[in-house]
């Protein structure tokens, strides 16, 4: 009988069910929300392999092919396919994510990060997500895209339906059909007044003739609008509860921010921000560590489960803010491996910098077991994180 991975239990807290799996049947076969069957990988090493096996396909022809326009124009970009459209699609956007530019982009998220601290409620509770997690990364990436950021609420709130999975079943083609809607006016804009932005270098490729679709177009948009805050949003979210849940994490990181980027691959690795690998389905018969999984099988690779492997982690249950080596799979690893993930760290740095240096005395204002976790295999993150200034 496969495991039950809708169990609202398992989402709250699946930490537990992935120790045992990963202890007495590492690969199995689990249920999703949705009623489909598919595979879970949970050790570091089958995650880490399997992540780099082409035969772990994202999107095989014959088998899974969007029916719908919009579906369509929201599964064309490079973390849905595979090569050879996955590497032209990457090369397209790789040149806006190299380390100079990433660098470049410093002074701006320090800025962003300083107005953000000078809104805080001065002696009011106020939620963390809503005023600091959230807002940040998704005007930096509004800004590289050249994406107007008043309509942030808009994207947070397609979003959230979009990657929440069955819980959002209902709400979900609306907001798809939005956020379609409003990048494809977005793109018409910016065809009429280019500018020096990501968005409009895009557009150029695509009209000067460069192998990218107006589907890839549209699609690019979107998975750098989600993949561009939402990663982000829950390692700053994560970080900030691991923190603050035990207050001596907190003075200690203050008391010693030279600890920061340490802390932070741990934030990534304890309470990784993504939790499952985008779906993989088997282009074979794949005999895996003793088990086969057949041809045609969708799989799940469960980073948050490999992260906290015993047999690759000492002590991977312990929060330690100066583990000295931590090959974590939060962004993941092979040709997927997270085009982001400097501009995400570079964000984390900056935002925990400034949070240490100026709220030294911030708090959790509710009791832990108040707090909630947003639903779906995807994501790990809370819905908020209530604090109080001290």
């Amino acid at each position: 009988m496969p495991d039950n991975l809708a169990d609202p239990a398992f989402h709250a807290n699946p930490h537990p069910s992935y120790a045992a799996w990963r202890r007495d049947g590492p690969i199995r076969r689990v249920r999703l929300a949705s009623g489909t069957v598919a595979w879970l990988i949970t050790r570091y090493d089958d995650a880490r392999r399997a992540l780099a096996d082409p035969r772990f396909a994202k999107r095989a022809s014959d088998i899974r092919h969007p029916s719908n326009a919009i579906d369509r124009a929201l599964s064309n970009h490079m973390l849905a396919v595979d090569p050879p459209d996955h590497t032209r699609l990457r090369r397209l956007v790789s040149a806006a994510f190299t380390a100079r530019r990433i660098e470049a982009l410093r002074p701006r998220i320090s800025d962003i990060t300083h107005e953000l601290l000078d809104k805080f409620p001065a002696d009011a509770p106020f939620d963390l997500i809503d005023a600091f997690a959230f807002p940040l990364p998704i005007q930096v990436i509004c800004e590289l895209l050249g994406i107007p950021a008043d309509d942030r609420d808009k994207f947070r709130r397609w979003s959230n339906i979009i990657v929440g999975g069955v819980a959002y079943q209902d709400k979900y083609p609306r907001a798809a059909s939005a956020m379609v809607g409003y990048i494809q006016a977005l793109v018409a804009a910016r065809r009429a007044d280019p500018g020096d932005d990501l968005l409009s270098g895009l557009i150029g490729v695509r009209d000067s003739g460069d192998s990218l679709t107006e589907d890839e177009l549209i699609s690019m948009v979107f998975l750098l609008l989600i993949a561009g805050h939402e990663t982000t949003v829950n390692l700053i979210g994560n970080g900030m509860y691991l923190l603050l849940s035990q207050p001596d994490r907190w003075q200690r990181l203050c008391a010693d921010p030279a600890l920061i980027p340490t802390a932070i691959e741990e934030f990534l690795r304890y309470e990784s921000p993504v939790e499952t690998a985008t779906y993989r389905i088997t282009t074979e018969d794949i005999d895996f560590d003793g088990q086969t999984i057949p041809a045609r099988s969708g799989v799940l690779i469960g980073l948050l489960s490999a992260n906290r492997d015993g047999d690759r982690f000492p002590d991977p249950d312990a929060v330690e803010l100066d583990r000295a080596h931590n090959p974590h799979l939060a962004f993941g690893h092979g040709i997927h491996y997270c085009l982001g993930a400097p501009l995400a760290r570079l964000e984390a740095q900056i935002a925990f910098t400034a949070l240490a240096a100026s709220h030294k005395n911030l708090r959790l204002a509710v009791d832990e077991s108040e707090l909630t976790w947003r639903p779906g295999l995807l994501l790990r993150g809370l819905f908020t994180l209530p604090v109080t200034p001290g």
